[in-house]
């Protein structure tokens, strides 16, 4: 008969000593399922306000930042300008919709 050597034995009873506390302590943390979910729905709800008005203010900063440098093209007399400004526009447009379409979604 093999006998196990002290280092095994020390590792061995860690960790059936872990499994037992953490086997008996999960009992007394077990929680409602939908209690937790509908209060993560509510912080969820209480924050988007905020993050729409937070697109809409990123949406007008680069609105200026697209305005400014479109000037600028056009000013300098580029041939590409036409593009550049449509894609500035097609940016602020698209972060205002995004902000109202998931306001809509989630029924805010």
């Amino acid at each position: 008969m093999k006998f196990i050597s002290l280092a095994r034995f020390r590792l061995l009873s860690f960790f059936l000593g872990l499994l037992l506390v953490f086997s008996m302590g999960l009992g007394a943390f077990a929680q409602d399922g939908n209690a937790g979910i509908q209060e993560a729905t509510n912080k969820v709800k209480s924050y988007f306000d905020t993050g729409c008005d937070l697109m809409y203010a990123i949406g007008a900063v680069v609105g200026i930042i697209g305005a400014v440098k479109v000037f600028n093209k056009w000013n300098a007399g580029e041939p590409d300008t036409n593009k550049v400004a449509a894609a500035w526009f097609g940016s602020c447009i698209f972060l205002v919709v995004v902000a109202t379409v998931l306001k809509s979604f989630f029924g805010i």
